[in-house]
């Protein structure tokens, strides 16, 4: 079983519009409500693939009653730890026209010292089951920014691979906890760890803990910095569409790597062509089957 963990978890809305006016009335072509926030898109893809998930994080209100609805929905085997603020929506406007996309965070509930307590011990009990973790997303409100490192950390004792996928000081606290793998994006690696390039960066974060570090780099494909060696994955052409979600696909495919213990290239070529499925999907979460198939063999592996 692969846990993800989502501690500021939210009710995504998604607006297809054909055109913005953002000086005007908009009329919208079609509308997606659905359960999301970072680990919660890379359960959905794990679980499109085949694989065991077990969806982890905080929930609380109306909206959090909303996103376990969706999950039980779904299908999606889900053990939410109880908040007493209401949970967070999020809103994406994906222009078909442009196509353009803009996101709307929320920035989620107030989560008390006791509660994220509580979600520890929680967390804890549920990585005996567990084949790897993938601890991703943004940090609720009251949750200090090392607390990835912690659950990395508690992982990493019991012997369970962890992903972590995060912004800013969460992904600068990371590397402590010794995660198997980190996967910020160009943007973030720099704000992380800035005046670098890409693989000096890369290297910083794994001199600091992380096993192995991989950089999505949007059409210009990943980076990886292993105790391997440097590898690069090289994209044939690029997809257009919504990229929200692109990246969550892509750390599906690493945390896949993980559990079937496969080679760098083989976890590389998967992930990103999953990521670039994803582009071509119009709700986070989902990946467009025949895009993964046509580019998957076609990826550039150095």
């Amino acid at each position: 079983m692969i846990l993800t963990v989502t501690l500021n978890a939210a009710l995504d809305v998604t607006y297809q519009v054909p055109d913005v006016d953002w000086d005007g009335v908009n009329r919208v072509s079609a509308v997606h409500r659905r359960a999301g926030g970072k680990g919660v898109n890379v359960a959905r893809v794990l679980a499109t693939l085949g694989q065991d998930v077990l969806v982890t994080g905080l929930a609380g209100g109306p909206t959090g009653r909303a996103i376990e609805h969706d999950l039980r929905a779904a299908g999606l085997p889900a053990a939410l730890h109880p908040v007493a603020a209401d949970s967070r929506t999020t809103l994406v406007v994906s222009e078909q026209a442009g196509p353009r996309t803009a996101l709307f965070n929320e920035p989620g509930p107030e989560v008390t010292p006791t509660e994220l307590a509580g979600f520890v011990r929680h967390y804890e009990s549920l990585l005996d089951a567990a084949g790897a973790v993938v601890i991703s997303g943004s940090l609720p409100r009251g949750v200090p920014a090392e607390t990835y490192a912690t659950l990395a950390a508690v992982a990493a004792e019991k012997g369970v691979p962890a992903i972590v996928d995060a912004d800013g000081d969460p992904l600068r606290h990371a590397p402590k906890g010794r995660p198997s793998v980190v996967k910020p994006n160009r943007e973030e690696l720099a704000r992380a760890v800035p005046g670098g390039s890409p693989a000096e960066g890369a290297q910083a974060l794994r001199s600091q803990g992380a096993g192995a570090v991989v950089v999505s780099m949007g059409a210009d494909g990943l980076l990886a910095v292993t105790d391997e060696g440097t590898f690069t994955a090289r994209m044939p052409y690029t997809v257009r569409g919504n990229p929200t979600g692109a990246g969550d696909s892509l750390v599906a495919g690493l945390a896949l790597g993980l559990v079937e213990s496969a080679s760098w290239p083989d976890s590389l070529r998967r992930a990103a062509a999953l990521g670039a499925a994803a582009v071509a999907a119009p709700v986070a979460g989902d990946f467009d089957p025949d895009v993964y198939a046509d580019i998957h063999p076609q990826i550039i592996i150095t």
